[in-house]
């Protein structure tokens, strides 16, 4: 069996674990988190190792409270997004606090990354076809025409990813013939009567709900990550933005691999519905997804 591995980004998780931290808000039937539904799907599809990117202070707990448990079903590896986990030759700026992105999250598991890979999001909930589709595309010989290189992307349908509370940014794919050709950051996208609709300075533009759209859900190959660490470079030389706030972002990276012409990003659409706690409100309609899905039988209480 080839092996395959699943990325969470899960640095982002607060300072200290417990109420209030949304990764691991409790939202099955026992107690589940969503990142136990990431994992349960993703070893269904057939994944067989684990890599948790976390802040190098809570390994301790994360282990305890998390990987203790994961690590009796697969091969767990961490990794350590810190902020002063640069390349030879660069420093934090001073006032700096937060780390750099989710490309440096990525790049931060480098030294366990030998195996194609799938970067998610923690506090996300995918569904179980796109663990799938994007498996099956990685366990497949990489394609390379020309020297471009190909890569893939889950596209879920903006519908699908939608909150009943408040307005939600969504990255809205523009894509020929199965190819991303770019991605539009699309903020203040509320649902509506009639679907979805933008809104801004007092106008509602509608848009629409079967667009496709990134949820940072990507399938990659090991030597994404060499460039990574040569975009990070260019990525700190470059002057522009508040050195104090900008961020090296895997999506904004590879739109930029796009438009050189270096890579190909092949989309794989699924009709599944994402959850994710983005407003306090969203939490208890996802808690009532789990349960109808648990009754489904889609997953074990």
């Amino acid at each position: 069996m080839k092996k395959t591995a699943l990325v969470i980004m899960a640095a982002g998780i607060g300072s200290r674990f417990g109420k209030g931290i949304k990764q691991l808000a409790a939202v099955g039937p026992s107690g589940q988190i969503i990142m136990d539904y990431s994992i349960h799907d993703a070893l269904e599809a057939g994944f067989n190792k684990v890599v948790f990117i976390i802040r190098r202070d809570l390994y301790d707990d994360f282990k305890r409270i998390i990987g203790d448990r994961i690590e009796k079903k697969t091969e767990v590896a961490y990794a350590f997004q810190e902020l002063d986990d640069l390349p030879e030759g660069f420093s934090v700026p001073e006032g700096r606090t937060k780390p750099w992105g989710t490309g440096q999250a990525v790049l931060a598991a480098a030294n366990v990354l030998t195996e194609p890979f799938m970067v998610i999001n923690a506090d996300d909930y995918y569904g179980k076809e796109a663990y799938r589709l994007v498996h099956d595309y990685l366990v497949k010989e990489p394609v390379e025409n020309d020297g471009v290189r190909h890569i893939c992307m889950a596209g879920f349908r903006l519908g699908n990813t939608l909150s009943d509370h408040g307005g939600v940014t969504r990255g809205i794919c523009r894509i020929s013939d199965g190819h991303l050709c770019g991605v539009s950051e699309t903020k203040n996208i509320f649902k509506s009567a009639d679907g979805a609709e933008i809104r801004d300075d007092g106008k509602a533009v509608p848009v629409d709900t079967g667009s496709l759209v990134s949820m940072n859900m990507w399938g990659l190959t090991p030597d994404f990550v060499d460039v990574l660490r040569a975009g990070f470079v260019d990525f700190l030389k470059d002057p522009s933005g508040d050195p104090l706030k900008k961020e090296y972002l895997l999506p904004i990276l590879i739109d930029q691999l796009i438009r050189e012409g270096r890579f190909e990003v092949d989309v794989l659409e699924t009709a599944d519905e994402w959850f994710g706690v983005t407003y306090q409100e969203d939490k208890a309609a996802v808690t009532e997804a789990f349960r109808r899905l648990t009754e489904a039988g889609l997953y074990p209480a």
